[in-house]
């Protein structure tokens, strides 16, 4: 038997924020609170799903910028251009944390300087 990744939690100054940020890019919704932490998750299943949750927990000390681990997304139902624009739209921001301009991937930071990746690959919603 394995483990599986059921949860991936993010620190942020402001939870609210952040959480209407990635339900805009993944398409989740809001599953629970606890105190100033929210959790987001796909809509109609939640924690325990094939896909993980993310906590958006409230910290006083955030670590924006390239972090140890980071996020990738994939589009579902538009090409790697279009989904940049509507990332960019919802408050993604080009980063630089070195990269060459020959990447098949766009480096994008949250609204709170988190780094994540949107590649180019469409993948099934």
């Amino acid at each position: 038997m394995a483990c599986r990744i059921t949860e991936l939690i993010l620190d942020c100054a402001d939870p609210v924020r952040m959480a209407a940020f990635w339900c805009e890019v993944l398409g989740y919704v809001e599953i629970g609170k606890d105190g100033e932490d929210i959790e987001i998750g796909p809509p109609g299943v939640g924690f325990g799903g094939p896909q993980p949750t993310l906590i958006l927990s409230r910290s006083d000390d955030p670590k924006p910028g390239k972090l140890p681990l980071h996020l990738d997304v994939n589009p579902t139902d538009r090409d790697q251009d279009a989904e940049l624009e509507r990332l960019l739209a919802a408050g993604a921001r080009p980063a630089d944390v070195g990269q060459t301009g020959e990447e098949s991937w766009h480096v994008l930071a949250d609204p709170e300087g988190n780094v994540f990746c949107l590649l180019r690959k469409r993948v099934e919603p």
